[in-house]
């Protein structure tokens, strides 16, 4: 449209007045347009123009505000020109405007919101020019305002570009108003109008177009990366004006899927999530609530939930504000469709009815719903496709740097008030604490200051603080490692306990194959630690019975020092179907792929296959769990070490299970009378002459004996000293070592315990 004659109207309707835009013909104008009013040859008012039919064609029609503004008279001609925005310098970053009631009989003292005034501001005028001393009216809550545009700031172009925020501040008189602008308002001098809320003084510009976003003020600390990929993926596409968005064919993301192990920040992500975008107050659901014993009650639990944002959106259309809904444990109520015993299909239709909500034939554009779990395996998979649950982010246990941001800010009130001793190093905390979840290190924080608030408690005939002692209180460095090493424990992370017992004698190197079998232990950890190419090696421990093959394999678990170690022993799980075996043995590996590095030792593979030589029997349900989980590498970024043991290696190269394992290391049992008298010398139970005499005995003898078990024959030989000592009859040392002689003789002379692979029957 080149410049235009057009003659000043009055505003057809009372609604059209309210818009703020001038009206104008469809035939002269477009909606949402934007032009310049040119009233005298140096006046010139720029306004967005919305059209209608009751308009005539050469006309423009202006209500009384603007009127006055603008010095307008009906019948007026004016020249009229289209106006471009330059969104780069002339988008709104923060406008004050003066409010007042619009009729001095309408006043009353009730105290508006000014938080809520700014939202419902920007919603109804989004996407519209305004100037400085520029007067229009405002309908909120169901009275009429007069504002008047005092100030107006521009938007950092460095914002909309995804950069840091430079922070400089530019004055402009005509700007756009966009769904990020800030809104302050302020009271005219003599009005009687109150207002409360934020929005009523200038402040800091919204958190969701400033990436410097301080994560330590929300108490959340080891994810900054999982922030700024959601930042990216979900409200990069929010910042913009919602005409580029519209232009590019944009959607904006209507769903985020967090999972992750518990304890690691899911919910209080979600929450902050709320906090930090300029929406409204988000809802939080928990899954169990929405289920109801009544037919269809579950299913309208799920309508309320949505019902703001379809009034919302139909009266507001694209200007409608976000409507954040948070589903906590969604994997409650969004299982799998046709996985549920229950003949209801309760489970079913509540996933119907979401579904339709996000993503269906009425498309909401105005919800972001976030969704929580533990299990993301049991989701439905129709709610995980792009379009719902578009973003898919896993909260994972934090790393050292993450530990670190966590405890810093668990400790900063005990910090600020003198109450953390010097000697308390967060660093080193945090490289104690691997595989420990954000919640767990509040547990420690917590554990670490019950511990020293106890040293000031007086346990008497009642219990007292010690007021002159209290003043004093300090958490210490030693009330940290206690509470690490006593009170507070990983469940991702390394049981001592697990591996501990296997190795309680510790390691006997009784000759070079001991030492060969940790050399090599070594070399495959190292391997695991700095290989990017083999983030999965697996090693098979194989030998006789009793020649230590557990304890070694403990041994180099232990030397490993990796966040998450766990030992997979039939022992735990006796009476187990072959069903529960395979979850318990997943289970382990499951949880080994959510730590960085990890070390899980299979032990007694044959055991865990319920394998017996008779008939020959063994279970095929775990044998191919294991043959599958032993192969499956870990995510990225992740390294896996895997041990196992066995005692019947001809058994699994039958099974074709000798191939899932890297490398195969053979432990023998002792076979020289040398190696015996060193082990002998290494335990340190018998003197020099009984040991000159025991090897004097086995010389030119071949010996095949386990460690394990000649450890069991030592101490039954010095319980025949003590039980003659006792006695009064005390053994002479040549004795002893005689005593000792006899009981390796049936240790003696002994040939391998492998027997030859037998074949199997179709069983």
């Amino acid at each position: 449209m080149q410049n235009n004659t057009m003659q000043a109207a009055r505003c057809p309707t009372d609604e059209l007045s309210l818009t703020n835009c001038a009206v104008v013909s469809e035939k002269d104008l477009q909606s949402g347009q934007h032009v310049t009013v040119k009233t005298t040859p140096n006046h010139k008012f720029v306004f967005t123009v919305k059209t209608h039919h009751t308009v005539s064609p050469g006309s423009i029609a202006f209500s009384l505000p603007q009127r006055k503004w603008a010095g307008l008279s009906i019948g007026q001609e004016v020249e009229v020109a289209n106006y471009n925005f330059d969104k780069s310098k002339q988008c709104i970053g923060a406008m004050t405007i003066e409010i007042d009631f619009l009729q001095k009989k309408s006043t009353d003292s009730s105290p508006y919101d000014s938080d809520k005034m700014a939202a419902e501001f920007i919603q109804q005028f989004n996407n519209q020019a305004f100037s400085v001393t520029q007067q229009l009216v405002f309908s909120f809550c169901d009275k009429l305002f007069g504002l008047m545009v005092k100030d107006i700031e521009a938007m950092d172009a460095s914002i909309l570009r995804g950069e840091t925020a430079s922070g400089k501040k530019q004055k402009i008189d005509i700007g756009l108003m966009v769904g990020n602008s800030q809104v302050i308002f302020e009271k005219a001098e003599s009005s009687s109008l109150t207002l409360v809320g934020k929005a009523k003084t200038k402040e800091a510009r919204q958190t969701i177009i400033n990436p410097e976003w301080n994560f330590e003020k929300m108490g959340i600390g080891g994810l900054d990366k999982e922030f700024s990929s959601i930042f990216r993926r979900a409200f990069a596409s929010r910042v913009f004006p919602p005409d580029i968005v519209e232009q590019m064919g944009c959607k904006h993301v209507k769903g985020i899927m967090l999972f992750g192990p518990p304890g690691c920040g899911k919910t209080l992500m979600a929450r902050q999530i709320g906090k930090m975008l300029n929406a409204r107050e988000p809802k939080v659901v928990n899954g169990p609530e929405i289920l109801n014993k009544y037919v269809g009650e579950s299913e309208a639990n799920i309508r309320k939930l949505f019902a703001d944002a379809e009034e919302e959106q139909k009266r507001l259309g694209a200007n409608s504000g976000l409507h954040i809904i948070i589903f906590d444990e969604l994997d409650a109520i969004c299982k799998q469709r046709g996985t549920g015993a229950s003949s209801t299909g309760v489970h079913d239709t509540v996933v119907n009815q979401l579904l339709s909500k996000i993503d269906g034939v009425e498309q909401l554009n105005n919800i972001l719903v976030i969704g929580m779990t533990n299990r993301p395996d049991l989701i439905d998979d129709a709610l995980m496709r792009p379009g719902r649950f578009e973003v898919k982010m896993e909260i994972s246990l934090p790393d050292e740097k993450g530990r670190v941001q966590i405890l810093t800010i668990h400790t900063n009130k005990m910090r600020s008030f003198n109450l953390l001793a010097p000697d308390v190093d967060i660093k080193e905390l945090a490289a104690e604490t691997k595989n420990y979840s954000g919640a767990e290190l509040e547990g420690l924080v917590r554990a670490a200051q019950s511990t020293a608030m106890n040293r000031h408690i007086k346990a008497t005939s009642t219990v007292e603080v010690d007021m002159e002692r209290a003043e004093k209180l300090q958490v210490t460095r030693s009330d940290f490692m206690g509470s690490l090493n006593n009170d507070i424990k990983p469940a991702f992370g390394t049981n001592q306990e697990d591996y501990s017992n296997y190795i309680m004698n510790g390691i006997i190197k009784w000759g070079d194959p001991v030492t060969h079998v940790l050399d090599d232990g070594e070399l495959l950890i190292q391997q695991t630690k700095n290989s990017d190419r083999t983030p999965l090696v697996a090693v098979l421990l194989e030998g006789p019975p009793h020649c230590g093959k557990t304890a070694l394999a403990a041994k180099i678990a232990e030397d490993s020092q990796f966040p998450f170690i766990k030992i997979c022993s039939p022992e735990k799980m006796i009476g187990y179907s072959e069903i529960a075996k395979c979850q318990a043995i997943k289970k382990v590996f499951d949880d080994a792929c959510k730590s960085q590095l990890s070390c899980v030792v299979v032990d007694d593979i044959e055991r865990l296959l319920d394998y017996v030589p008779i008939g020959p029997r063994f279970s095929n349900l775990v044998l191919q769990a294991l043959l599958v989980l032993l192969k499956r590498a870990p995510p990225k970024g992740r390294k896996l070490l895997i041990i196992g043991t066995t005692s019947r290696k001809d058994v699994l190269q039958e099974m074709e299970m000798l191939d899932a394992f890297s490398t195969t290391i053979h432990i023998p049992n002792i076979s020289t009378g040398e190696q015996l008298v060193d082990a002998l010398e290494l335990l340190g139970s018998f003197t020099d002459k009984e040991r000159a005499n025991i090897a004097h005995q086995l010389k030119g003898k071949r010996v095949w004996i386990g460690i394990k078990k000649l450890l069991v024959l030592i101490e039954m030989s010095l319980q025949v000293r003590e039980t003659h000592r006792c006695s009064g009859a005390a053994l002479k040392a040549p004795c002893i070592s005689d005593v000792m002689c006899k009981m390796l003789d049936s240790s003696l002379h002994r040939k391998p315990t492998y027997s030859p692979a037998k074949k199997y029957s179709g069983t």
